[in-house]
């Protein structure tokens, strides 16, 4: 880049590119990812009643192309104003607190079946929840109310960045880190209670599937607080929505796979927990 630009504006450039590559390259994976499972989505959104957790599958597999979409505008559309990136980020960040309450709700469920129903843990588990989500809305939009977005002084470098106050941004991640801890200790905690007394071959499905997403969402909400508290201009947030979007893969594939199990299955193991509610069938429907 040209030597009349500063140190700040070059590396402010560099930040909105590298954002701009890790956005594309989130969207070739989710088209991948959707590529290779379509036909065992056309079954299930063909051949499954219509109930409550379909319409949750829907909204959590198609939110994110909502979310490419708004994000695609900011990065790719030159002569951006402050105004416009904030209200467009406004949009970014409603689509992205939809997406991760959705794919939270699909483990919750599973958390409550995996207690047998347990009311007590059902509460905790909302009750953290509901923090989680006042917390993010509190935190991520007092942070776009007072730090101003700033577009790149060097010609042909599009999207824009919030110059100051981002680092706040590290709350909602701090928050879900709290959740999910909670979620896979419970997790973990009914596994140990029953594994020498279950030999059901969806819990197994459940508890692994369970298992994996929280470890992986641990390990994405440690990477966004960091990177939310120690990089500056557009790198603070580049891995934020990258989170989001494989949360909603993972639960959107693993409910594919329950699903795929269940109507496939032998009725004889389905004795000691109920997933009507989990997958939209039942060995009767699909008998």
């Amino acid at each position: 880049m040209d030597s009349k630009y500063s140190t700040d504006a070059i590396a402010a450039a560099r930040s909105l590119q590298v954002f701009t590559y890790i956005y594309t390259s989130m969207a070739t994976f989710w088209t991948y990812d959707y590529a290779c499972s379509i036909h065992e989505e056309g079954m299930f959104l063909f051949c499954s009643g219509w109930r409550r957790i379909k319409l949750l599958y829907i909204v959590t597999r198609y939110v994110p192309v909502l979310l490419f979409a708004a994000h695609f505008y900011l990065n790719f559309i030159p002569d951006e104003t402050s105004d416009t990136c904030q209200f467009v980020n406004n949009i970014c960040s409603c689509l992205s607190l939809i997406s991760i309450v959705c794919s939270e709700c699909f483990f919750i469920l599973r958390t409550y079946v995996l207690w047998n129903n347990n009311k007590v843990v059902l509460v905790a588990m909302l009750s953290t929840f509901a923090t989680l989500v006042v917390g993010s809305i509190v935190a991520v939009f007092s942070v776009t109310a007072i730090a101003p977005f700033e577009t790149s002084s060097i010609p042909g470098i599009t999207g824009c960045y919030q110059s100051s106050g981002s680092m706040r941004l590290f709350v909602p991640y701090l928050l879900l880190f709290g959740l999910e801890l909670m979620l896979i200790s419970l997790t973990l905690t009914c596994a140990i209670q029953n594994w020498r007394t279950t030999n059901n071959r969806l819990y197994v499905v459940i508890l692994k599937h369970n298992v994996f997403y929280y470890a992986c969402g641990l390990v994405f909400s440690i990477v966004n607080i960091l990177t939310s508290l120690l990089l500056d201009y557009a790198y603070s947030g580049m891995f934020q929505d990258f989170q989001f979007i494989v949360h909603a893969i993972l639960a959107t594939r693993m409910h594919l796979h329950l699903w795929h199990v269940n109507r496939n299955g032998d009725p004889s193991v389905f004795t000691s927990i109920t997933l009507s509610d989990l997958t939209s069938t039942t060995y009767t429907e699909s008998s």
